[in-house]
Formats: structure tokens, sequence, C-alpha cells
């Protein structure tokens, strides 16, 4: 089987998977962006599902970011899901669809400084694991409030990473807390959540953008 063959399989039946649980969760497919996490992969796996109609692609580094804009069609939507040095959100800022991962007051004070507009999500510390990225969820009302006056950033919604190695029953609750704090603050529509294990239970529980990497890429 050829490398897009490969892609193409995997890519098919991944539809699918995402169809099935917008059918248990009793949602239309449309409401669901799978965010395909081409980060470490080549351009030319990108333009594998880009030439099968894809449009949505992740990734986590700037200094992959930047060569696959250069290479690849300039009507993909580019999603940054990665930790953003503030110093680097400039470079990136006026070329993605969106960043998923707002989290420093650093952050914002780049953004007035750039001035380029562009949509965010907060991203929240939804474990509370000390190792991870992401506010804390006690701390969302306070830096909603510095997002908000800051004049260059739309936000859109919250992402989170779960814990890992868990199963992906076991994800539920923190996907549920994800969206119920959502309602509460009215941060926006978009939830960024779940990822190649665990994106059914995400898509039930709320997701509009689901990550994935490895099920329809391949291991790293």
């Amino acid at each position: 089987m050829t490398r897009a063959q490969e892609l193409a399989q995997n890519f098919r039946e991944l539809q699918s998977s995402i169809a099935a649980a917008c059918g248990v969760a009793g949602r239309p497919t449309e409401d669901v962006t799978l965010v395909a996490v081409s980060k470490t992969f080549p351009a030319e796996d990108v333009r594998i599902l880009y030439d099968l109609g894809h449009r949505d692609f992740g990734e986590s580094r700037v200094q992959e970011l930047l060569p696959k804009l250069e290479d690849l069609p300039d009507d993909i939507r580019w999603h940054f899901i990665g930790k953003l040095q503030s110093n680097k959100l400039k470079k990136i800022a006026s070329n993605v669809e969106l960043l998923h991962s707002l989290e420093t007051e650093s952050q914002l004070h780049a953004a007035n400084l750039n001035r380029e507009p562009f949509s965010a999500l907060i991203e929240i510390n939804i474990a509370e694991e000390p190792q991870k990225s992401g506010i804390l969820p006690s701390a969302l009302d306070s830096f909603q409030k510095s997002v908000i006056e800051c004049s260059t950033v739309r936000l859109k919604g919250l992402m989170t990473i779960g814990p890992a190695n868990r199963n992906a029953e076991e994800m539920r609750l923190h996907f549920r807390r994800l969206r119920q704090l959502s309602e509460v603050h009215g941060t926006g529509k978009v939830l960024s959540m779940g990822m190649s294990g665990d994106y059914a239970i995400a898509i039930q529980e709320g997701s509009t953008h689901i990550r994935v990497g490895t099920a329809l890429f391949g291991g790293r």
C-alpha cells in the first residue's frame, strides 16, 4: 500500500467514525471540525489529504509551520495547537485560522504590540495537572477579562488537553467540565477537545474541533 492509499483509507475510516459519534450525540457532522495534526509529518502528507478535500491542519511548532505555509496551498486553514512563546506570536498571527493555546498575559501583551487581529481559544488545564500548559479553571474569569480587553484577540472559545493514559470514558467528565465552563463564562462557541484516542467521547460532550494526528497519519 502506498502512503497516499494509507492516508486515504485512514481518512475515510476517520470520517465514518466521526459521523457515527455525531449520530450518537444527535449532532450533524458539520458541527465538528477535524483538525488533522500534521506536526512532524512532511508537507507531502498534508498535500495528499488536501487533494482529498481536507483543509484544516494543526501544527505545534512555529519552525515546522512556517515552511509548510510556504510550500502548501494558501487556502489551507492552519491551527496552531502547541505552546506558543510570546516573541513568536507575530510570526504566525496573520497566518493561522485559530490559535488554540492562549494562556498567558505575555501573549496578550505581544498581541497588543503586534496589532495583527487573530482568533484564539483559551487553553484550560482542565485536570489541574502541574506539568500541563493552560490556565486553571479557577483563573478563567480573570484571564477572560484580560483577553476581552485585548483589542487584537477575537475570543472564540476554549481548548483543553486531557490527562494522558486514561481510557476514553474516563475523559468524559473532563470534557463535560470544559463545556460547562464555556456555558457559564460565555467564552464562545468553539470547544477544542478530543484527540485520536478519545475524540468520539469529546464529540458526544460537545466538542466542535477535534485534534487528530496518530489515527490519521500513523505513529510518530
